[in-house]
């Protein structure tokens, strides 16, 4: 009603509106840089905690540091942007501009909440996972354009993971639309409420491969393996200096974000048990947000997995449960029919 009103005032069709709102405010791009800013502190504070120091402090101290973000983020802003003499000058520049942009726009077609998404599409889970491949392509060509044997090796190990992880997310994604017999987030959603019986439950496996590939293809411990501070400084990033770093940087937060509210709407009921867009936004948010939480949480708890025993563990033995899940889909169907 809200949106029809304002559409009304502004005198434009409440589509347009609607198209412009969803990826630009939320759940797009307003909604993701704060919520990127929230968990770059959690995650520094929850480490922090865990290996008993006290984390970002020195900036604003009253507020538990919760400041020093935008401090960094001003370094960031203010910071030479450095290129030196052998790379691919235009890939190194748009590389990082591309990665962002196509991280932005699955927001076009996910719902944030009852009636709350840019455009609705009866196809909008292969869309979803159709744009969300297009951004490791250009983390690649950052890492061939760096000229830099860190970067090369980082591109290489984000090729490898890239095709290990997409395997295991489109199967669990496939799962859950032969589950529900649909390949529409919001018609998936308004199943899990119907039946009051959410994904996670019917089809608990399809659920840990999404999560699992999830903190693949995110970079999440235990498999940061692309970025290896340790072992290639930053990977495809290394090269990378200035507000062309901070938008590396937040790649996999993006991505992370995106594939949380997916998780969300096949596997937690989405806005269940709310029906008003209010609430409903609300639900799903809030569930996203302490799926990523968990997700940066285990930065905390595990060391970084091998590149052979990553490759393994996803080629061995979760993409062959992979095809469990359909099965397990195709029973659990009965329940959605």
């Amino acid at each position: 009603m809200v949106l029809e009103e304002t559409a009304h005032i502004l005198h434009v069709p409440v589509w347009l509106l609607r198209g412009i709102l969803g990826p630009l405010v939320y759940p797009g791009l307003v909604a993701v840089l704060g919520t990127v800013l929230f968990l770059l502190w959690a995650e520094r504070k929850m480490a922090a905690r865990v290996q008993q120091r006290v984390g970002p402090y020195y900036v604003s101290p009253r507020l538990r540091g919760a400041l020093q973000l935008i401090a960094d983020g001003t370094r960031f802003a203010l910071q030479e942007i450095i290129i030196h003499v052998e790379t691919d000058r235009t890939m190194f520049v748009l590389g990082p501009i591309l990665a962002f942009t196509f991280l932005v726009l699955p927001f076009t077609v996910l719902p944030g909440g009852p009636g709350i998404y840019g455009f609705h599409s009866e196809f909008s889970i292969i869309i979803l996972y159709a744009l969300l491949t297009l951004a490791p392509i250009t983390v690649i060509l950052m890492g061939w354009a760096s000229s830099n044997k860190f970067s090369m090796i980082g591109a290489g190990r984000e090729a490898l993971l890239t095709i290990s992880g997409e395997l295991t997310l489109g199967i669990a994604m496939l799962s859950a639309a032969a589950m529900y017999g649909t390949l529409d987030f919001v018609k998936a959603v308004e199943k899990q409420a119907e039946t009051g019986v959410i994904g996670l439950i019917s089809n608990p496996l399809a659920a840990l491969l999404f999560f699992l590939a999830m903190l693949l293809l995110t970079d999440r411990l235990p498999f940061d393996i692309v970025l290896g501070e340790q072992e290639i400084v930053q990977g495809p990033y290394t090269e990378y200096s200035g507000v062309l770093y901070a938008l590396t940087m937040s790649i996999d937060y993006v991505k992370l974000y995106a594939l949380s509210f997916a998780f969300t709407l096949l596997f937690l009921g989405g806005w269940a048990p709310f029906s008003s867009p209010l609430w409903g936004s609300i639900s799903v948010y809030v569930k996203s947000l302490l799926v990523m939480l968990f997700s940066v949480f285990l930065r905390t708890v595990y060391g970084r997995m091998r590149l052979d025993h990553a490759m393994n563990l996803f080629w061995a033995k979760l993409f062959p449960l992979g095809f469990a899940s359909l099965i397990i889909a195709v029973i659990a169907h009965v329940i959605y029919a």
